[in-house]
């Protein structure tokens, strides 16, 4: 079976660890996260970028420097894995689910602007498979009606979108480094922002609401409890297996985009199967690569098709509007016109680095042979 995914390692990974052992500093916040941090910030163009565990705790910190209150509304798209909304519903806030753009599978600008209310107070973009919204649309849409936009960037290191890299427009950017994406340290994240209020703010959040940052850098000469918080912080093990893959951030990308361009180019001609086609101002990371069947059916036909070819093929998310918990804590506004039609037909293939030439002509072979 040729495996959807196997993470990466660039080999230096091990070597790091010893390193980090021999420190014996294990706790979070040491020099190799803030080596880390200041790394992230320099590829992001950002002010300040603090690791935490995963980007399911960087979206939960975004809600809670967001000071929501019950009743606050909280638009995103519908189509996009539960940690993006469960961050708000945790606050008590209302999600406000609405429609995707079947090309990218993006939340839709125009309905973004449908949904806002008085009650509005945060817009939230999912840049699926590493390919940016359209943040010139969104940005306007938010400057207008006065509200920030928290940018859910878990599959988009490496990627921009007009020259700009993802997760640095909005208030807060959240990024995953889960071993499922282009670069990992097993589980882990990180929160970024260009505020430096926001960023001081998130300091004392991550350190159990503690000024204890301020203490360690000798701004104050002790530290204590100022405001709420909980333990955001990953180790320095994690950080120390992270560092080698930020270093090969740009040479993991160009990897990963060749074996999506051989994909594209041998299925571009392909009757009765769609294929990504990114906006040419978006320029993606090849976090994955989708086909979409010509309805459910065929898709849950293609996946078994596949499988039987030795092809690891999985779907993805289930729409969170059409969820108990997606109706209790929120509601879809306006008309889901693609969003539960298109995730339902859609399947990813294969694309990691332990890829071989072999594998991907089998991938594309076994494609090739699906059934109508």
């Amino acid at each position: 079976m040729i495996p959807f995914n196997v993470p990466v390692l660039t080999g230096l990974e091990s070597s790091a660890l010893s390193n980090a052992i021999a420190q014996g500093r294990f706790s979070g916040d040491g020099p190799i996260a803030r080596r880390c941090e200041q790394k992230l910030a320099d590829q992001l163009g950002v002010r300040r970028a603090l690791l935490v565990p995963s980007c399911t705790h960087a979206l939960e910190m975004a809600a809670l420097l967001l000071d929501l209150e019950e009743g606050d509304e909280v638009i995103l798209p519908s189509f996009t894995f539960v940690s993006t909304a469960n961050a708000f519903a945790l606050r008590r806030a209302r999600l406000v689910f609405v429609d995707i753009d079947p090309r990218t599978m993006n939340i839709e600008p125009e309905s973004v602007q449908k949904a806002l209310s008085p009650r509005t107070k945060a817009i939230v973009v999912v840049h699926y498979a590493g390919v940016g919204c359209d943040m010139d649309a969104i940005m306007d849409i938010a400057h207008d009606a006065g509200v920030p936009v928290i940018e859910d960037a878990a599959q988009c290191i490496g990627a921009g979108y007009r020259g700009k890299p993802l997760g640095a427009f909005g208030a807060i950017g959240c990024f995953s480094f889960h071993e499922t994406k282009n670069i990992h340290c097993g589980e882990g994240g990180a929160i970024v922002f260009n505020d430096p209020v926001l960023a001081e703010r998130a300091e004392i959040l991550r350190e159990k609401g503690t000024n204890r940052s301020n203490f360690l850098r000798g701004q104050v000469d002790k530290y204590t409890w100022v405001s709420i918080g909980s333990s955001y912080l990953p180790s320095e093990l994690n950080a120390a297996f992270l560092e080698p893959q930020l270093d090969a951030v740009s040479n993991i990308t160009m990897r990963r985009l060749a074996i999506w361009r051989r994909y594209r180019e041998a299925l571009a001609q392909l009757p009765g199967i769609q294929i990504p086609d990114p906006p040419s101002e978006c320029a993606h990371n090849a976090h994955l690569f989708w086909v979409k069947a010509p309805n459910e059916g065929a898709r849950d036909r293609w996946i078994a098709e596949l499988r039987q070819a030795g092809v690891s093929a999985p779907f993805h998310y289930v729409p969170l509007h059409g969820t108990d918990p997606g109706r209790e804590f929120g509601r879809f506004h306006g008309e889901d016109r693609y969003t539960t039609r298109e995730a339902s037909r859609l399947l990813r293939l294969p694309l990691h680095l332990n890829l071989s030439d072999a594998d991907i002509d089998a991938v594309i072979a076994a494609v090739k042979g699906l059934s109508g």
